[in-house]
């Protein structure tokens, strides 16, 4: 998800967009960009409003035939998939992929915005349809917060280096971001607090902001953006993600940004295993 406490705000013609895919595009294909469209925006579902997701990864792996859907720990464990969390949707009767869409919308909304998964894979045996989304193992060895939110730091700025285009917005090449101590330690202890209480917001259980934790933490800035993450083991798939994500990549090319912090932490117990704060500010 992506806090943008600017003006910088998405457009709203991604789905439509999507869902009109050249013809040379599968439908399996078109059905995972239309839910990757669907999940980069805030959509209201069962009562609550999601906030914006990175787009889930097709692994082949998860491609599974009809057969397979009863036990999917066995599928996936011959496929070589080393999952944690796994869930299947079946659909029967869709005619195609913006049908297909339909039903999720209707049926399994929570499901495809759960920010837990990160992998997807669709297969289709006529009007059957089976969509699988899953989390892997943390298979990445990671070193402490602080050299992961320092990684994360010269990655964005070498994402910087270069123009753009963050879904509608065209940015150009920005200047580069400075580490500071006090939002890595703002980044850390939410990252700790969302792994701990097993929740993905930027509002965490007291009711403060981005902003309003930054403050806290001492730094005071002019304004404040933040970006996390979930499920991601590996500071390499989590900037992929906020890349290819509009929102995220809008927060990571903002020029009026100018110091950084970010963290990870884990916990064996939460939905996702492993949190992601990216928090940047200006002074």
């Amino acid at each position: 998800m992506a806090f943008i406490s600017s003006a910088l705000r998405l457009t709203a013609f991604l789905l439509g967009l999507l869902l009109a895919t050249s013809a040379v595009a599968s439908e399996e294909t078109q059905l995972i960009d239309t839910i990757n469209a669907y999940r980069s925006q805030g959509q209201r579902c069962a009562d609550q409003v999601s906030l914006e997701l990175p787009p889930l990864v097709s692994d082949p792996r998860l491609v599974l035939s009809g057969n397979s859907v009863g036990d999917l720990q066995r599928a996936l464990a011959r496929a070589t998939y080393p999952m944690v969390n796994v869930q299947a949707i079946s659909l029967s009767g869709p005619r195609d992929a913006k049908a297909a869409m339909g039903v999720v919308l209707e049926s399994f909304c929570q499901v495809v915005l759960d920010p837990q998964f990160v992998d997807i894979g669709v297969s289709r045996e006529g009007r059957d349809w089976r969509i699988v989304l899953a989390r892997p193992l943390l298979a990445a060895r990671l070193g402490d917060w602080q050299a992961e939110g320092q990684k994360l730091l010269e990655m964005i700025n070498r994402a910087r280096t270069q123009p753009r285009q963050c879904g509608g917005q065209e940015f150009a090449a920005a200047s580069p971001l400075s580490w500071n101590a006090t939002l890595g330690s703002a980044a850390q202890s939410h990252s700790r607090i969302m792994a701990n209480n097993n929740f993905f917001d930027h509002i965490d259980r007291d009711g403060r902001t981005p902003g309003d934790r930054a403050e806290l933490a001492g730094y005071v800035g002019q304004q404040i953006g933040e970006n996390i993450a979930a499920g991601q083991d590996s500071v390499h798939k989590v900037l992929d993600g906020w890349l290819a994500s509009p929102g995220h990549c809008a927060n990571l090319m903002n020029p009026q940004y100018r110091d950084l912090g970010a963290a990870y932490a884990t916990d064996p117990k939460s939905d996702a295993g492993i949190y992601w704060t990216a928090m940047f500010g200006s002074q």
